[in-house]
């Protein structure tokens, strides 16, 4: 039996995922999804992007295969940038990690500071939490929003040509939080990786695609 080490993105509903969890379980493939501190862990701490690497490289056995999606993508491209021969292989679905300079980031910063009692107007919170990337932000303890940022500006110092692990980049068509482009770049500076889109696929294709998701990710595995 094949397995596979999950990292999920910023959420705090780790059930979103049971459907596709079960979905492989059913194609031979075991699951070891690991459950990120802060979001659907407890944990009172900020982090950095090195804390979760040290926490990744410890959950995960050397010489494993795992995904990650979202913000969990970055955790795993950060841990194998550093060390490229932690991992068989690496999947990333619609991975964050492609640092890109924007206006967004400027406002974010400003609605950060300056706009918190707007943010009780619903309408304001409903677009924060799109320029964070987020749906989940508006949840989030205080430390965890520093988190977010640590984030944010660890994306900056990750030089993806390092990751030499051999990845396989799935990604929605459709996804409005890490655009196609960004996949387009990681295929570009990843030296050994294949790139795969789907049409109606959003952010989080786990929600409401979740057996094309389970089939894409078992046909990566066949491979492996």
């Amino acid at each position: 039996m094949k397995e596979l080490y999950i990292i999920h993105g910023w959420t705090y509903d780790a059930t979103r995922w049971d459907k596709t969890l079960e979905l492989l379980k059913k194609q031979g493939i075991k699951t070891h999804f690991l459950n990120v501190p802060g979001l659907t862990a407890p944990s009172k701490k900020i982090w950095t992007i090195k804390d979760y690497m040290d926490w990744a490289n410890e959950n995960i056995p050397d010489g494993a295969v795992a995904l990650g999606h979202s913000n969990g993508g970055r955790i795993l491209l950060n841990l194998c940038a550093k060390n490229p021969a932690k991992l068989k292989h690496l999947i990333l679905l619609d991975a964050a990690g492609v640092y890109e300079p924007s206006a967004k980031k400027v406002i974010v910063k400003a609605v950060a500071k300056i706009g918190k009692p707007f943010r009780k107007i619903k309408f304001i919170d409903k677009v924060f939490h799109r320029l964070t990337g987020s749906t989940d932000y508006g949840k989030a303890p205080e430390n965890m929003k520093r988190t977010l940022e640590n984030m944010l500006n660890s994306d900056k110092k990750l030089d993806i040509t390092k990751v030499t692990t051999k990845t396989s980049i799935l990604w929605g068509k459709k996804d409005t939080i890490t655009p196609p482009r960004q996949a387009n770049k990681m295929n570009e500076r990843l030296p050994n990786s294949t790139l795969k889109f789907f049409d109606n696929w959003p952010h989080s294709a786990y929600i409401n695609y979740s057996e094309e998701l389970a089939d894409a990710i078992v046909e990566e595995l066949k491979n492996v």
